[in-house]
């Protein structure tokens, strides 16, 4: 019978699946060959390191998200354009363990985010932004929906295991004496859906208010 053959992308697929089960903790290039029923030794062939494998794995997440966002039709308004591609980000992660942590800081080994790039900055300019304001104004948002998304998955419910989140009760008794910290875990910790809807609509406020002025905003002038 035929082996199927071994090359980055089966690799990276592999490590998506088994990421779910184990975590970014658990996943060694050891579990990984076991998995694939090779010798840890054949996967230095394509990876030098757990590093260039993390790479690939966001590259891969990003193969599926961009098959997703330039099939969708994007919205014709700026705001919810942006909005939709970062509720988007955030869906996407959220469908693998520890995916905004593998996700983050890496770098990518093909182009495939650059079409969904291109078309949402064409919205941000179309819009009025200058090139220099509408790439600050993506990043915002995607740095926004990055953070949230690792301190979502750090603090539970796991999306991918189900496992239990915050005990929001203990806390509450460990922090008697300070109600306002209190009620702020039920702000944070509750309804991670409302959340990061309510930072998002933050986000994008500031950027309408900070960003998009007469001529835009340069990259380099500072804050006030």
């Amino acid at each position: 019978m035929a082996t199927e053959r071994l090359d980055r992308i089966r690799v990276a697929r592999t490590a998506l699946r088994l990421l779910n089960e184990v975590g970014l903790e658990g996943l060694t290039l050891r579990a990984i060959a076991k998995e694939l029923d090779v010798k840890a030794p054949a996967l230095y062939w394509h990876f030098k390191d757990k590093q260039a494998l993390l790479d690939e794995m966001a590259t891969e997440m990003v193969r599926r998200m961009a098959a997703d966002l330039l099939a969708a039709e994007p919205a014709a308004d700026w705001r919810e354009s942006l909005a939709g591609a970062m509720r988007g980000l955030r869906e996407h992660l959220l469908r693998y363990r520890d995916g905004a942590k593998v996700y983050s800081g890496t770098h990518f080994t093909d182009n495939s985010y650059a079409g969904p790039m291109e078309a949402h900055l064409r919205i941000l300019t179309g819009a009025g932004f200058t090139p220099g304001a509408a790439a600050r104004a993506w990043f915002t948002a995607y740095s926004y929906t990055i953070g949230y998304v690792i301190e979502e998955q750090s603090m539970g419910p796991d999306p991918a295991t189900g496992a239990e989140g915050y005990d929001l009760v203990a806390r509450a008794e460990r922090l008697a004496e300070y109600p306002l910290a209190v009620a702020v875990g039920e702000e944070v910790f509750a309804d991670h859906e409302a959340a990061f809807e309510a930072g998002l609509a933050a986000v994008v406020a500031g950027i309408e208010q900070v960003l998009l002025s007469p001529g835009g905003i340069s990259p380099a002038r500072p804050f006030p």
